[in-house]
């Protein structure tokens, strides 16, 4: 396993880590068992970073992390979750709220505190908001000890733009702009690295879209890019290989 200093948190992350959202069940269902196995693979083979968030199954990922994570020395990973985000179109950047969130997700958790705390797709909310109150907030429990760092995160690019001109964040997590079918981010790279902002780059598979398997739904992948990651994946079978192996 390769590690990477976080942008000037000086935290050592596992240059591949291990997203929650599909211990919510998101992408189908996940037995206990299941994820206590996840968990416990991915720390033995050196992934000693976890992202989570109280959106993900409507708080069920952080109830089976939290239970993944029981009799693991808290020192042997690093854990980020989220606020702002509870359900599909429910969100509150508030002061108030994002303080009892951090409250409710280390309670489901069984933490003392979590590594990062982040602001959940700010693009939903207002980003006067995020930058006025929330992050001010995130900081206040950063100051009691809840949460060593503080990030954002977000699906459209120019939104971390708009929050680095004005404020300060340690980290952002920005999904599906850097995979094998989208390099978008890295038009981004310069300001991060002027800023010392540490870059995680969520869903190199694309949220499925580069696993070759069936999609949810809900994916957003339009039939033509579909269609193109089939054939690739089939591409890379005929090869002696596969599209997940590629594409990471």
């Amino acid at each position: 396993m390769q590690y990477r200093t976080l942008g000037k948190t000086g935290l050592r992350v596992s240059a591949l880590s291990l997203g929650g959202s599909q211990m919510g069940g998101g992408f189908g269902p996940v037995e206990q068992s299941e994820a206590d196995r996840a968990v416990r693979t991915a720390f033995d083979l050196g992934i000693n970073f976890v992202d989570t968030s109280p959106y993900y199954g409507l708080t069920e990922a952080e109830k089976v992390l939290g239970r993944a994570l029981r009799g693991i020395p808290r020192d042997r990973y690093l854990l980020a979750t989220k606020v702002g985000r509870y359900d599909m179109a429910e969100f509150d950047f508030s002061a108030d709220r994002v303080k009892r969130s951090v409250d409710e997700s280390l309670q489901r958790l069984g933490l003392d505190y979590v590594d990062l705390i982040q602001c959940h797709d700010i693009e939903f909310g207002s980003l006067d908001q995020v930058i006025h109150e929330t992050i001010p907030a995130l900081r206040e429990v950063q100051r009691a000890g809840k949460a060593r760092f503080v990030g954002i995160t977000g699906l459209p690019l120019k939104i971390f733009r708009v929050v680095l001109d004005r404020t300060e964040v340690d980290s952002i997590l920005s999904y599906c702009h850097y995979c094998l079918n989208d390099i978008s981010l890295t038009g981004l790279l310069p300001l991060l690295e002027e800023k010392g902002v540490g870059i995680i780059s969520a869903a190199p598979l694309a949220m499925g879209l580069l696993t070759g398997k069936p999609l949810p739904e809900w994916h957003p992948a339009p039939p033509d890019l579909r269609a193109a990651c089939a054939q690739a994946a089939e591409l890379c079978r005929a090869r002696g290989s596969s599209l997940p192996r590629v594409a990471l």
